[in-house]
C-alpha cells in the first residue's frame, strides 16, 4: 500500500505513539477523578503533555492548552464561544466546513460574516483584503493556515499583525500545518489556535487542541463534571477546567505527547524539507503526464505537500477507486469538506484527486504513483 492521504489523517505513526497509548490504557485511570495511584498518574501525564503543547506552539501558560476531541470541536468552541449577537466575523473562501458551517449556523443567532475571496489561481488571500472586510462590529477573524485542498499557505503573520493592531481576536485553523510548519502564537499574533492531533502531530484519532492567548476567553459550549469545585452547580471558571467537561481521552493525549516527542527529535525543518522534496518530485512528474490539471499554486515555496489535480476525461472518484483497486494507492477524491475552496480554484462541482504526503512517504512511492497516473492517463 502507498498511503497519500495524510491531509485526512496520518496512518503510519512513530512506534513510540503506539507504545505510549498502550501504556496509558494499561496503567492510568481517570485524571482528576480520584486520589489513587492510577488516577494521579493519569493527571501527571495529561499535565506533562499540556506543557509539551504549550512549548511547541509558544502558548505561554500550560493551563491555556485545552484538549478537545478533534479540530472541529476546537473550531466550534472558538467560533461560537467568541461570537455574540450583533457581531461580525471575517473569514475566507478557502476554509473547511468546520469553519463555514458554524458561521452559517451563527446567522440564526444574529451574527453576520464576510468571506474574503481567495485568488482563483493560488487560493491565497491577503492581509489587505482582510483589512477591507473589517467592520466596527468585527469580533473575530478566522483563517486557515494551510488549505486542505491545495496546500496553499496563507499569510497568517501579516493577518495576525493586522488583527493585533486593531484589537480583534485572530483564530487560526492549523489542521494542515500543525506538525509541518513552525507555529509561534505570540510571534504570529494568534489569539486562538485550533488543530487535530491525528494529522501532522501523529497522534491517535479523537484528539484535538484549542490553544488560547492571554486575552481571549470564549464561552464554553458544554458544562459538566471537571473533577474540580464539585460542590458548586456552576461551571468552574479556571482554565482549562472551564472547557474540559467530562472524561478526557487519556490514551489519545498520551499518544499526542509521543507524537510531539518524535517531531522534536526529528525536527520540523527536517520533516518540511523531506515533504517539500516529495511534493516537488510529484508536481514535476504530474506536469509531464498528458491530461493532468493541477489546482492551486503548484509551487512548494507557497504550499505544503498537498496537491489537488484531475485527469481530464475521468471522474476523480473513478480515478481514486482505480488507484486503490489496481495499484494499492490511497488518495482522497471529491470536495474534501471545502466546497468554497474548490469553487475558488475552479474544481467545483466535481472536486479533485488529492495527494497529501507525510513524513514516512518515500521517493520510490512517488515514482510508483506517477507511473500509475501515467497509465490511467493513457
Amino acid at each position: 500500500m502507498i498511503y497519500l492521504d495524510t491531509a485526512a489523517t496520518s496512518r503510519q505513526k512513530p512506534e513510540l505513539v503506539y507504545q505510549r497509548a498502550e501504556q496509558a490504557m494499561r496503567e492510568t485511570a481517570n485524571p482528576g477523578r480520584g486520589g489513587h495511584a492510577p488516577a494521579l498518574e493519569a493527571g501527571r501525564m495529561v499535565y506533562a503533555v499540556r506543557e509539551q503543547v504549550s512549548a511547541f506552539f509558544h502558548v505561554g501558560e500550560a493551563e491555556r492548552v485545552v484538549f478537545t476531541s478533534n479540530a472541529t470541536d476546537a473550531l466550534n468552541l472558538a467560533i461560537q464561544g467568541m461570537a455574540h449577537p450583533g457581531g461580525h466575523i471575517v473569514s475566507t473562501t478557502m476554509e473547511h466546513n468546520s469553519v463555514l458551517r458554524p458561521l452559517r449556523a451563527l446567522e440564526g443567532r444574529g451574527v453576520r460574516h464576510t468571506l474574503v475571496q481567495g485568488d482563483p489561481g493560488s487560493g491565497v488571500v491577503t492581509a489587505a483584503q482582510v483589512a477591507e472586510a473589517l467592520e466596527p462590529e468585527t469580533c473575530l477573524v478566522v483563517c486557515t493556515h494551510v488549505s486542505n485542498v491545495t496546500g496553499t499557505q496563507m499569510p497568517v503573520e501579516e493577518i495576525g499583525a493586522l488583527c493585533r493592531a486593531r484589537g480583534i481576536p485572530f483564530l487560526v485553523d492549523a489542521s494542515q500545518s500543525a506538525g509541518v510548519c513552525e507555529l509561534d502564537m505570540e510571534a504570529m499574533g494568534i489569539d486562538l489556535l485550533a488543530c487535530p492531533g491525528h494529522k501532522g502531530l501523529l497522534a491517535l484519532p479523537g484528539t484535538g487542541l484549542l490553544c488560547l492567548g492571554p486575552n481571549v476567553r470564549p464561552e464554553p459550549l458544554k458544562q459538566g463534571g471537571t473533577g474540580s469545585f464539585s460542590e458548586y452547580l456552576e461551571q468552574p471558571d479556571l482554565l482549562p477546567d472551564r472547557y474540559e467537561s467530562g472524561t478526557l481521552n487519556t490514551v489519545g493525549i498520551a499518544s499526542l505527547g509521543a507524537g510531539l516527542e518524535y517531531l522534536e527529535e526529528r525536527g520540523l525543518e527536517s520533516i518540511r524539507r523531506h515533504e517539500q522534496a516529495l511534493c516537488e518530485q510529484f508536481l514535476s512528474g504530474l506536469r509531464a503526464i498528458p491530461g493532468i490539471e493541477i489546482y492551486g499554486a503548484g509551487n512548494t515555496r507557497r504550499q505544503t505537500a498537498v496537491v489537488s489535480f484531475n485527469l481530464r476525461g475521468m471522474d476523480c472518484a473513478q480515478a481514486a477507486f482505480r488507484l486503490d483497486r489496481e495499484y494499492g494507492i490511497c488518495m482522497r477524491a471529491g470536495l474534501h469538506c471545502a466546497p468554497l475552496a474548490h469553487r475558488t480554484v475552479g474544481s467545483f462541482p466535481q472536486g479533485s484527486l488529492r495527494a497529501s504526503m507525510g513524513p514516512f512517504n518515500t521517493e520510490e512511492e512517488i515514482e510508483q504513483t506517477l507511473s500509475a497516473l501515467s497509465a490511467l492517463s493513457r
